[in-house]
């Protein structure tokens, strides 16, 4: 491999999204020079990015190998891959590609909080920076949630909370982060990776530099690496000395830390047995990073959820909604089945979408074991039915409104209705919050009280 030596001080900023933006805002207020680049030829918004960077070059379309060989850094929005011809060739040319952590760490000034995984993570990051904030402890949360990372750097910030996708590790080198976690692993993203190793590898780069590790017991694939030095915490399951898990007292159920009751899942706002791993996660986390457990367990008593993301809409004649919209792989809806199902009664699931090249038949298992009637929308929909035909009731729907009023007609008092499409939106919506709005708006003009079928 030839090593090329940049003969300028340019930086390539790769991608004009919230990311990319974020990144060339904050270069602009180092006074660094840079190039801005997308692939696309007329990116959202393009009139507005020429007005805020006025005289900052900027090209369109198929990245040229010129211009990334003559800068002396890459910086890549997550979106893109590394795998990108001219950015692999950039790479081994010995040009240094990264993103914005790796740029946010340059410059954080206070200990961070790193949280990944498949599922829940954007729960467990609010979570943490909500028992921080009634600690009195001065934090910022964003990342892949919320406000990008560049943006949160200040000088007052006392804690950082950031919930990290395997798209944003992937350029990190080393995140040094005060506690690190991978909530979980599922099947996620293949239409990107090449298989799962890759994609595990991806998540794994979160523990590079911790100073304190946090490990799902019940998820192996979590495990940092044999290599890595760092004693982990461990959440989940049944508690023990130097965990935190789940012990029965008097036919109750606590969460607890060292065998030690904090508090009990009744007072937990938020419903589903995987919320109660997620609370056990968060007050992991918070208790590596300092955070008084009197601020943690107020906090739990009174937090309830986010939006999207098993959310309970409403009541209709007896049958509870809830809104799982944010469930855009298999493992969120297998966690969303597990935490809300109800048998004897039904809990029918609605799902479907782009499915990402995911293996559907992940989902038998739970479908099975439990008493669920599927109802099928979206492109994907078929392979769904295909996967899991022989384990539960199947139905199609040609719109979501559609679904959501077959689910209504048939369900009892007693059942339930989940939105968790194990998909992304992309086919039939401009995004999971918008499929999940269109969720909410269907089900709340249902009627209220009980009609003959």
């Amino acid at each position: 491999m030839t090593q090329m030596i940049a003969t300028t001080r340019m930086k390539a900023v790769i991608g004009t999204g919230i990311t990319g933006l974020s990144v060339a805002r904050f270069l602009m207020g180092q006074k660094q020079s840079f190039v801005l680049l997308d692939t696309r030829l007329s990116p959202p918004n393009l009139e507005k990015i020429k007005a805020e960077f006025p005289g900052i070059q900027l090209e369109l379309g198929e990245l040229n190998p010129d211009t990334l060989l003559h800068c002396d850094e890459i910086i890549l929005s997550p979106g893109l891959a590394i795998e990108t011809p001219a950015i692999a060739a950039a790479k081994n040319a010995g040009i240094p590609v990264v993103g914005d952590i790796e740029i946010f760490v340059r410059y954080a000034k206070a200990p961070i909080v790193a949280i990944t995984g498949s599922n829940a993570k954007s729960t467990v990051t609010t979570l943490v920076g909500e028992m921080a904030k009634t600690a009195g402890i001065k934090v910022a949360v964003g990342g892949n949630l919320g406000t990008p990372a560049l943006e949160l750097l200040a000088d007052d910030v006392e804690l950082y909370v950031m919930e990290l996708s395997s798209f944003q590790l992937e350029t990190v080198t080393k995140l040094n982060a005060k506690v690190a976690t991978i909530l979980n692993i599922s099947a996620d993203h293949l239409d990107r990776y090449a298989d799962m190793r890759a994609y595990i590898l991806a998540k794994l780069r979160v523990y590079f530099g911790a100073e304190h590790i946090v490990v799902n017991r019940n998820d192996v694939l979590t495990h940092p690496p044999l290599a890595a030095n760092t004693k982990p915490t461990y959440f989940g399951g049944k508690a023990d000395f130097g965990s935190f898990g789940l012990i029965e007292e008097n036919n109750e159920t606590f969460l607890a830390k060292n065998l030690k009751p904090l508090l009990s899942a009744r007072d937990l706002k938020i419903s589903g047995r995987h919320n109660i791993d997620n609370a056990l996660a968060a007050l992991a986390l918070g208790d590596a990073a300092g955070i008084p457990m009197s601020a943690m367990i107020e906090t739990l008593k009174q937090f309830r959820g986010l939006h999207h993301r098993c959310e309970y809409v409403a009541t209709k004649c007896g049958v509870d909604f809830y809104n799982d919209s944010k469930g855009t792989n298999i493992g969120a809806t297998v966690a969303a089945i597990s935490g809300l199902a109800r048998t004897p009664a039904t809990l029918f699931v609605i799902a479907g979408g782009d499915g990402k090249g995911q293996d559907f038949t992940e989902l038998k298992s739970v479908l099975a074991k439990n008493n669920c009637h599927l109802i099928l929308i979206g492109r994907d929909g078929p392979l769904i039915a295909e996967a899991v035909k022989d384990v539960v009731q199947i139905e199609f729907a040609n719109s979501l409104k559609s679904a959501v009023d077959s689910a209504h007609e048939q369900a009892k008092v007693g059942d339930a209705v989940l939105l968790s499409p194990a998909c992304a939106s992309f086919d039939m919506f401009k995004n999971y919050e918008d499929r999940g709005q269109q969720f909410c708006a269907a089900v709340l003009q249902l009627p209220d009280e009980e009609v003959d079928k």
